[in-house]
């Protein structure tokens, strides 16, 4: 039994009814569902089934805080070229950074091979396939300013991730909670 995981936050629903205004006027764009919108802590991929035990283990023994979260600008990515992904950024903070390493550690422990790029903390809200750069220049200088009031996570969740000609979909295999 192979399983796609990955480790996320899930962001509340007042914040996702915030992004929903977010997800039109780019032609071209396969918008993510609200309830799939995500902030991703540490993909892990694909793994058999005694390696999914394992994960779902070591992540109960992760103490971390309950996270104050701010979402704050929208860009996209590859900065320079055509432009693929939407995604929505964070203010900058600390604790989120150390969750992420934390749960990024335990799993480097299982043996596992990892992401080795930089943590990058986004919300990936629409990929794009040849959207005109004139079009996304357009959406940035409408919503490029985007940002909420803070907002409390509590909790982390181990996700598999099944693969469609739609799209992902994701299911939850664990949540984790945070301590106040």
């Amino acid at each position: 039994m192979q399983k796609r995981l990955f480790v996320a936050l899930d962001l509340p629903e007042n914040i996702q009814e915030r992004i929903r205004p977010l997800c039109c006027g780019l032609p071209n764009a396969r918008w993510i569902p609200p309830e799939q919108l995500h902030l991703t802590l540490s993909f892990i991929g694909e793994v058999d089934g005694a390696t999914f035990h394992d994960i779902r283990e070591a992540l109960h023994g992760i103490s971390a805080p309950t996270l104050q979260l701010q979402l704050d600008g929208i860009g996209f990515f590859p900065p320079r070229g055509k432009p693929r992904v939407v995604w929505i950024g964070l203010a900058r903070n600390q604790v989120l950074y150390d969750v992420q390493k934390k749960i990024h550690t335990r799993l480097l422990q299982l043996g596992l091979d990892m992401e080795t790029r930089k943590y990058s903390p986004h919300i990936t809200i629409a990929r794009l396939n040849n959207t005109p750069a004139a079009k996304v220049g357009r959406y940035m200088e409408e919503y490029g300013l985007f940002c909420t009031q803070e907002f409390e996570v509590s909790q982390f969740v181990l996700y598999s991730s099944v693969l469609g000609r739609k799209g992902a979909t994701h299911l939850v295999e664990q949540a984790y909670p945070l301590c106040r």
